[in-house]
Protein backbone atom coordinates (compact mmCIF):
# COMPACT_ATOMS: atom_id res chain seq x y z
CA UNK A 1 0.00 0.00 0.00
CA UNK A 2 2.89 2.37 -0.76
CA UNK A 3 1.85 5.91 -1.65
CA UNK A 4 3.08 9.39 -2.40
CA UNK A 5 1.52 12.60 -1.09
CA UNK A 6 1.52 15.90 -3.00
CA UNK A 7 0.81 19.40 -1.64
CA UNK A 8 0.89 18.01 1.92
CA UNK A 9 0.61 21.29 3.86
CA UNK A 10 0.40 20.63 7.61
CA UNK A 11 -0.32 16.95 6.94
CA UNK A 12 -4.09 16.47 7.33
CA UNK A 13 -4.62 14.30 4.25
CA UNK A 14 -1.32 12.51 4.82
CA UNK A 15 -2.21 11.58 8.41
CA UNK A 16 -5.68 10.42 7.38
CA UNK A 17 -4.43 8.20 4.55
CA UNK A 18 -1.66 6.88 6.79
CA UNK A 19 -4.25 5.99 9.46
CA UNK A 20 -6.14 4.09 6.75
CA UNK A 21 -3.12 1.85 6.15
CA UNK A 22 -1.20 3.59 3.37
CA UNK A 23 2.57 4.00 3.68
CA UNK A 24 3.97 7.26 2.31
CA UNK A 25 7.22 6.81 0.43
CA UNK A 26 7.50 10.57 -0.16
CA UNK A 27 5.58 13.62 1.07
CA UNK A 28 5.94 16.75 -1.08
CA UNK A 29 5.41 20.34 0.07
CA UNK A 30 6.94 23.65 -1.03
CA UNK A 31 6.05 25.88 1.95
CA UNK A 32 8.95 26.11 4.41
CA UNK A 33 6.80 26.49 7.55
CA UNK A 34 4.61 23.53 6.62
CA UNK A 35 7.74 21.45 5.98
CA UNK A 36 9.04 22.42 9.42
CA UNK A 37 5.75 21.20 10.89
CA UNK A 38 5.99 17.90 9.00
CA UNK A 39 9.63 17.26 9.91
CA UNK A 40 9.11 18.18 13.56
CA UNK A 41 6.26 15.70 13.93
CA UNK A 42 8.05 12.97 11.98
CA UNK A 43 11.07 13.08 14.29
CA UNK A 44 9.11 11.31 17.05
CA UNK A 45 7.60 8.60 14.86
CA UNK A 46 8.98 5.15 14.12
CA UNK A 47 8.31 5.22 10.39
CA UNK A 48 9.02 8.81 9.37
CA UNK A 49 7.98 10.04 5.97
CA UNK A 50 10.54 11.32 3.50
CA UNK A 51 9.66 15.04 3.47
CA UNK A 52 10.58 16.62 0.13
CA UNK A 53 10.65 20.42 0.28
CA UNK A 54 10.50 22.09 -3.10
CA UNK A 55 8.53 22.84 -6.23
CA UNK A 56 6.41 19.88 -7.34
CA UNK A 57 6.89 21.06 -10.94
CA UNK A 58 10.52 20.00 -10.70
CA UNK A 59 9.95 16.62 -9.08
CA UNK A 60 10.67 13.42 -11.03
CA UNK A 61 7.76 11.08 -10.29
CA UNK A 62 9.06 8.35 -12.60
CA UNK A 63 11.58 7.20 -10.01
CA UNK A 64 8.64 6.10 -7.83
CA UNK A 65 6.72 4.37 -10.62
CA UNK A 66 7.70 0.81 -9.66
CA UNK A 67 7.36 1.30 -5.91
CA UNK A 68 4.22 3.40 -5.40
CA UNK A 69 0.64 2.24 -6.03
CA UNK A 70 -1.33 5.24 -4.75
CA UNK A 71 -1.17 9.01 -5.19
CA UNK A 72 -2.87 11.48 -2.84
CA UNK A 73 -2.96 15.26 -2.64
CA UNK A 74 -4.83 18.49 -2.17
CA UNK A 75 -3.72 20.92 -4.91
CA UNK A 76 -3.67 24.57 -3.77
CA UNK A 77 -7.26 25.78 -3.48
CA UNK A 78 -6.71 29.52 -4.00
CA UNK A 79 -7.39 29.48 -7.77
CA UNK A 80 -10.89 28.14 -7.13
CA UNK A 81 -11.72 29.33 -3.61
CA UNK A 82 -14.83 31.44 -3.01
CA UNK A 83 -12.63 33.82 -1.05
CA UNK A 84 -9.82 33.99 -3.61
CA UNK A 85 -9.28 35.91 -6.82
CA UNK A 86 -11.16 33.31 -8.92
CA UNK A 87 -8.47 33.06 -11.60
CA UNK A 88 -8.94 29.31 -12.02
CA UNK A 89 -6.84 27.87 -14.81
CA UNK A 90 -5.08 31.22 -15.26
CA UNK A 91 -3.74 31.21 -11.69
CA UNK A 92 -0.08 30.23 -11.50
CA UNK A 93 -0.94 28.28 -8.33
CA UNK A 94 -3.18 25.90 -10.28
CA UNK A 95 -1.40 22.60 -9.69
CA UNK A 96 -3.93 20.20 -11.20
CA UNK A 97 -1.67 19.73 -14.28
CA UNK A 98 1.07 18.54 -11.91
CA UNK A 99 -1.34 16.18 -10.18
CA UNK A 100 -2.14 14.69 -13.59
CA UNK A 101 1.57 14.43 -14.38
CA UNK A 102 2.12 12.48 -11.15
CA UNK A 103 -0.61 10.03 -12.15
CA UNK A 104 0.78 9.71 -15.68
CA UNK A 105 4.36 9.06 -14.57
CA UNK A 106 3.61 6.77 -11.60
CA UNK A 107 0.59 4.97 -13.10
CA UNK A 108 -0.78 4.14 -9.64
CA UNK A 109 -3.59 1.71 -8.93
CA UNK A 110 -5.65 4.62 -7.60
CA UNK A 111 -5.55 8.24 -6.49
CA UNK A 112 -7.43 10.70 -4.27
CA UNK A 113 -7.37 14.46 -4.77
CA UNK A 114 -9.25 17.07 -2.73
CA UNK A 115 -10.19 20.68 -3.33
CA UNK A 116 -12.63 23.44 -2.38
CA UNK A 117 -16.34 23.59 -3.14
CA UNK A 118 -15.65 26.64 -5.33
CA UNK A 119 -14.26 24.27 -7.96
CA UNK A 120 -17.89 23.34 -8.74
CA UNK A 121 -19.03 26.88 -9.51
CA UNK A 122 -20.63 27.45 -12.89
CA UNK A 123 -17.80 29.75 -13.96
CA UNK A 124 -15.36 26.83 -13.58
CA UNK A 125 -17.68 24.14 -14.98
CA UNK A 126 -15.79 23.60 -18.24
CA UNK A 127 -12.39 23.62 -16.58
CA UNK A 128 -13.61 21.19 -13.91
CA UNK A 129 -14.79 18.87 -16.68
CA UNK A 130 -11.33 19.24 -18.19
CA UNK A 131 -9.68 18.23 -14.90
CA UNK A 132 -11.82 15.08 -14.68
CA UNK A 133 -11.10 14.12 -18.29
CA UNK A 134 -7.38 14.64 -17.83
CA UNK A 135 -7.45 12.29 -14.86
CA UNK A 136 -9.38 9.77 -16.97
CA UNK A 137 -6.75 9.84 -19.71
CA UNK A 138 -3.51 11.08 -18.11
CA UNK A 139 -1.35 9.80 -20.99
CA UNK A 140 -3.08 12.03 -23.57
CA UNK A 141 -1.06 15.27 -23.37
CA UNK A 142 -1.58 18.69 -24.87
CA UNK A 143 -0.33 19.03 -28.45
CA UNK A 144 2.12 21.83 -29.09
CA UNK A 145 0.34 25.16 -28.57
CA UNK A 146 -3.09 23.51 -28.08
CA UNK A 147 -5.15 25.31 -25.41
CA UNK A 148 -7.08 23.49 -22.71
CA UNK A 149 -10.46 24.11 -24.37
CA UNK A 150 -9.34 22.31 -27.55
CA UNK A 151 -7.72 19.60 -25.46
CA UNK A 152 -11.00 19.11 -23.56
CA UNK A 153 -12.90 18.65 -26.85
CA UNK A 154 -10.41 16.00 -27.92
CA UNK A 155 -10.65 14.20 -24.57
CA UNK A 156 -14.46 14.27 -24.69
CA UNK A 157 -14.41 12.59 -28.10
CA UNK A 158 -12.01 9.98 -26.79
CA UNK A 159 -14.21 9.33 -23.76
CA UNK A 160 -17.43 8.92 -25.73
CA UNK A 161 -15.78 6.76 -28.41
CA UNK A 162 -14.52 4.21 -25.89
CA UNK A 163 -11.52 3.52 -28.13
CA UNK A 164 -8.64 4.55 -25.89
CA UNK A 165 -6.18 1.68 -25.40
CA UNK A 166 -3.65 3.42 -23.17
CA UNK A 167 -3.54 4.34 -19.48
CA UNK A 168 -6.99 5.25 -18.20
CA UNK A 169 -8.86 5.64 -14.92
CA UNK A 170 -12.45 5.30 -13.82
CA UNK A 171 -13.00 8.61 -12.04
CA UNK A 172 -15.76 9.61 -9.62
CA UNK A 173 -16.17 12.80 -7.65
CA UNK A 174 -18.43 14.09 -4.91
CA UNK A 175 -18.91 17.10 -2.65
CA UNK A 176 -18.60 15.93 0.96
CA UNK A 177 -19.44 17.84 4.14
CA UNK A 178 -16.93 16.94 6.85
CA UNK A 179 -19.63 17.32 9.53
CA UNK A 180 -21.48 14.35 8.02
CA UNK A 181 -18.53 12.11 8.96
CA UNK A 182 -17.93 13.19 12.55
CA UNK A 183 -15.69 16.23 12.00
CA UNK A 184 -16.71 19.15 14.28
CA UNK A 185 -16.86 21.54 11.32
CA UNK A 186 -19.17 22.25 8.40
CA UNK A 187 -16.52 22.06 5.72
CA UNK A 188 -17.56 21.14 2.18
CA UNK A 189 -14.85 19.78 -0.05
CA UNK A 190 -14.70 18.08 -3.45
CA UNK A 191 -13.05 14.66 -3.52
CA UNK A 192 -11.89 13.14 -6.80
CA UNK A 193 -11.12 9.41 -6.74
CA UNK A 194 -9.73 7.45 -9.65
CA UNK A 195 -9.05 3.71 -10.00
CA UNK A 196 -7.01 2.33 -12.89
CA UNK A 197 -9.36 0.86 -15.48
CA UNK A 198 -7.60 -2.48 -15.82
CA UNK A 199 -8.35 -3.28 -12.16
CA UNK A 200 -12.09 -3.30 -12.91
CA UNK A 201 -12.84 -2.19 -9.34
CA UNK A 202 -16.00 -0.36 -8.31
CA UNK A 203 -15.84 2.60 -5.92
CA UNK A 204 -18.59 4.54 -4.17
CA UNK A 205 -18.17 7.26 -1.58
CA UNK A 206 -18.87 6.39 2.07
CA UNK A 207 -22.41 6.97 3.31
CA UNK A 208 -22.65 9.83 5.84
CA UNK A 209 -22.64 8.64 9.45
CA UNK A 210 -23.59 11.87 11.27
CA UNK A 211 -26.57 14.18 10.77
CA UNK A 212 -27.87 17.55 11.90
CA UNK A 213 -31.24 15.94 12.69
CA UNK A 214 -29.55 13.63 15.19
CA UNK A 215 -27.90 16.64 16.86
CA UNK A 216 -31.23 18.50 17.04
CA UNK A 217 -32.83 15.38 18.56
CA UNK A 218 -30.02 15.02 21.08
CA UNK A 219 -30.36 18.66 22.15
CA UNK A 220 -34.05 19.45 22.05
CA UNK A 221 -35.88 16.11 22.23
CA UNK A 222 -33.79 13.70 24.32
CA UNK A 223 -31.68 16.38 26.02
CA UNK A 224 -28.72 14.03 26.40
CA UNK A 225 -26.38 16.48 24.64
CA UNK A 226 -26.71 18.96 27.50
CA UNK A 227 -26.62 16.25 30.17
CA UNK A 228 -23.39 14.86 28.72
CA UNK A 229 -21.81 18.29 29.01
CA UNK A 230 -23.29 18.84 32.48
CA UNK A 231 -25.33 21.87 31.45
CA UNK A 232 -28.19 22.34 33.89
CA UNK A 233 -31.67 22.93 32.51
CA UNK A 234 -31.67 26.52 33.77
CA UNK A 235 -28.55 27.31 31.70
CA UNK A 236 -29.55 25.63 28.45
CA UNK A 237 -30.29 28.00 25.56
CA UNK A 238 -33.66 28.05 23.87
CA UNK A 239 -34.08 26.19 20.57
CA UNK A 240 -33.48 28.38 17.50
CA UNK A 241 -36.82 29.78 16.34
CA UNK A 242 -36.02 28.87 12.74
CA UNK A 243 -35.76 25.16 13.66
CA UNK A 244 -38.68 24.72 16.08
CA UNK A 245 -41.02 23.15 13.50
CA UNK A 246 -38.26 20.76 12.45
CA UNK A 247 -37.64 19.80 16.09
CA UNK A 248 -41.36 19.10 16.57
CA UNK A 249 -41.30 16.69 13.64
CA UNK A 250 -38.25 14.93 15.11
CA UNK A 251 -40.16 14.04 18.28
CA UNK A 252 -41.77 11.19 16.39
CA UNK A 253 -38.43 9.91 15.08
CA UNK A 254 -36.61 6.74 16.05
CA UNK A 255 -33.18 7.99 17.25
CA UNK A 256 -31.29 5.04 15.74
CA UNK A 257 -32.63 5.95 12.31
CA UNK A 258 -31.14 9.46 12.47
CA UNK A 259 -27.50 8.39 12.58
CA UNK A 260 -25.00 9.90 14.98
CA UNK A 261 -25.25 13.58 15.97
CA UNK A 262 -23.05 16.13 14.28
CA UNK A 263 -20.02 16.80 16.48
CA UNK A 264 -19.99 20.32 17.94
CA UNK A 265 -17.25 22.73 18.91
CA UNK A 266 -18.04 22.03 22.55
CA UNK A 267 -17.64 18.29 21.93
CA UNK A 268 -14.24 18.93 20.37
CA UNK A 269 -12.62 21.40 22.76
CA UNK A 270 -14.47 21.42 26.10
CA UNK A 271 -11.85 19.24 27.81
CA UNK A 272 -8.95 21.57 26.94
CA UNK A 273 -7.55 23.70 29.79
CA UNK A 274 -9.32 27.05 30.21
CA UNK A 275 -7.01 29.97 29.45
CA UNK A 276 -7.63 33.69 29.16
CA UNK A 277 -6.69 35.94 26.25
CA UNK A 278 -2.94 36.35 26.04
CA UNK A 279 -2.23 33.24 28.14
CA UNK A 280 -0.56 30.00 27.09
CA UNK A 281 -1.24 26.52 28.45
CA UNK A 282 1.78 24.68 29.80
CA UNK A 283 -0.05 21.36 29.43
CA UNK A 284 -1.21 21.37 25.80
CA UNK A 285 0.82 22.14 22.68
CA UNK A 286 -0.27 25.17 20.61
CA UNK A 287 -2.91 26.16 23.15
CA UNK A 288 -2.81 29.93 23.65
CA UNK A 289 -5.30 32.72 22.98
CA UNK A 290 -4.59 35.69 20.78
CA UNK A 291 -6.38 38.90 21.81
CA UNK A 292 -8.31 41.27 19.56
CA UNK A 293 -11.02 39.05 18.08
CA UNK A 294 -14.03 40.85 16.58
CA UNK A 295 -17.08 39.82 14.62
CA UNK A 296 -18.31 41.43 11.42
CA UNK A 297 -21.61 41.36 9.57
CA UNK A 298 -21.82 37.93 7.98
CA UNK A 299 -18.71 36.79 9.86
CA UNK A 300 -19.88 36.28 13.41
CA UNK A 301 -17.82 33.27 14.42
CA UNK A 302 -18.76 29.68 15.23
CA UNK A 303 -21.44 28.88 17.85
CA UNK A 304 -20.17 26.73 20.70
CA UNK A 305 -22.90 24.11 20.36
CA UNK A 306 -22.80 23.62 16.58
CA UNK A 307 -20.08 22.29 14.27
CA UNK A 308 -17.64 25.10 13.54
CA UNK A 309 -17.98 27.14 10.42
CA UNK A 310 -15.33 26.42 7.79
CA UNK A 311 -11.91 27.39 9.12
CA UNK A 312 -10.14 29.60 6.60
CA UNK A 313 -6.55 30.49 5.86
CA UNK A 314 -7.06 34.01 4.50
CA UNK A 315 -4.94 35.66 1.80
CA UNK A 316 -3.82 38.42 4.18
CA UNK A 317 -3.64 36.74 7.57
CA UNK A 318 -6.27 35.15 9.80
CA UNK A 319 -9.80 36.20 8.77
CA UNK A 320 -11.10 38.49 11.50
CA UNK A 321 -14.56 37.03 11.96
CA UNK A 322 -14.03 33.51 10.66
CA UNK A 323 -11.73 31.62 13.00
CA UNK A 324 -13.51 32.74 16.15
CA UNK A 325 -15.72 31.14 18.78
CA UNK A 326 -19.05 32.88 19.50
CA UNK A 327 -20.77 32.47 22.84
CA UNK A 328 -24.49 32.83 23.61
CA UNK A 329 -24.00 36.36 24.94
CA UNK A 330 -22.61 37.46 21.56
CA UNK A 331 -18.98 37.75 22.70
CA UNK A 332 -16.25 36.24 20.55
CA UNK A 333 -12.65 35.15 20.88
CA UNK A 334 -10.16 33.59 18.52
CA UNK A 335 -9.78 29.85 18.56
CA UNK A 336 -6.38 28.77 19.81
CA UNK A 337 -4.18 26.91 17.37
CA UNK A 338 -4.83 23.67 19.28
CA UNK A 339 -8.57 24.25 19.17
CA UNK A 340 -8.35 24.69 15.41
CA UNK A 341 -6.31 21.50 15.22
CA UNK A 342 -9.03 19.70 17.19
CA UNK A 343 -11.68 21.10 14.83
CA UNK A 344 -9.61 19.75 11.91
CA UNK A 345 -9.30 16.43 13.84
CA UNK A 346 -5.49 16.49 14.05
CA UNK A 347 -4.07 14.33 16.86
CA UNK A 348 -3.12 16.26 19.99
CA UNK A 349 0.54 15.27 19.69
CA UNK A 350 0.76 16.84 16.22
CA UNK A 351 2.36 20.24 16.80
CA UNK A 352 1.94 23.09 14.32
CA UNK A 353 5.10 25.21 13.96
CA UNK A 354 5.30 28.86 12.95
CA UNK A 355 3.84 32.15 14.11
CA UNK A 356 0.18 32.29 15.19
CA UNK A 357 -0.85 33.64 11.78
CA UNK A 358 1.22 31.03 9.96
CA UNK A 359 -0.05 28.18 12.15
CA UNK A 360 -3.64 29.24 11.55
CA UNK A 361 -2.96 29.46 7.82
CA UNK A 362 -1.62 25.90 7.79
CA UNK A 363 -4.71 24.64 9.58
CA UNK A 364 -7.10 26.70 7.46
CA UNK A 365 -5.65 25.05 4.35
CA UNK A 366 -5.68 21.53 5.79
CA UNK A 367 -7.87 18.53 4.99
CA UNK A 368 -9.70 17.26 8.12
CA UNK A 369 -7.84 14.14 9.19
CA UNK A 370 -10.99 12.15 9.96
CA UNK A 371 -12.60 12.94 6.60
CA UNK A 372 -9.43 11.92 4.75
CA UNK A 373 -9.29 8.69 6.74
CA UNK A 374 -12.92 7.82 5.96
CA UNK A 375 -12.45 8.24 2.19
CA UNK A 376 -9.07 6.48 2.21
CA UNK A 377 -10.49 3.56 4.21
CA UNK A 378 -13.17 3.08 1.58
CA UNK A 379 -10.53 3.09 -1.18
CA UNK A 380 -8.40 0.54 0.70
CA UNK A 381 -11.43 -1.74 1.19
CA UNK A 382 -12.23 -1.56 -2.53
CA UNK A 383 -8.65 -2.32 -3.59
CA UNK A 384 -8.27 -5.18 -1.11
CA UNK A 385 -11.61 -6.70 -2.15
CA UNK A 386 -10.60 -6.44 -5.79
CA UNK A 387 -7.30 -8.19 -5.05
CA UNK A 388 -9.17 -11.00 -3.27
CA UNK A 389 -11.53 -11.33 -6.22
CA UNK A 390 -8.53 -11.56 -8.56
CA UNK A 391 -7.04 -14.38 -6.48
CA UNK A 392 -10.36 -16.23 -6.52
CA UNK A 393 -10.74 -15.75 -10.29
CA UNK A 394 -7.21 -16.98 -10.93
CA UNK A 395 -7.79 -20.00 -8.70
CA UNK A 396 -10.96 -20.92 -10.62
CA UNK A 397 -9.10 -20.48 -13.92
CA UNK A 398 -6.30 -22.82 -12.77
CA UNK A 399 -8.85 -25.43 -11.68
CA UNK A 400 -10.50 -25.28 -15.10
CA UNK A 401 -7.14 -25.60 -16.88
CA UNK A 402 -6.11 -28.60 -14.76
CA UNK A 403 -9.48 -30.21 -15.46
CA UNK A 404 -8.83 -30.10 -19.17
Amino acid sequence: MNSIELFAGAGGLAIGTCNAGFKHEAVLEWDADACRTLRHNMSARRTPWDIVEGDVCEFDFKRHADRVSFVFGGPPCQPFSLGGKHLGSEDRRNMFPQAVRAVREIQPKAFIFENVKGLLRQSFANYYSYIIHRFRFPDVPLRGDEDWVSHLARLEKLHTSGRHKGLSYNVVFQLLNAADYGVPQCRERVFIVGIRSDLQASFSFPTPTHTEDALLYSKWVAGDYWSRHRISKSKRPLPPAIKISRIRRLRASIPEMLGQPWTTVRDAIADLPKIASGQTSSQVKNHFLNPGARSYPGHTGSPYDEPAKTLKAGDHGVPGGENTLRFDDGSVRYFSVRECARIQTFPDDWEILGSWTESMRQLGNAVPVKLAEVVANRLREVIEANASDDIARNARRLVREVGR
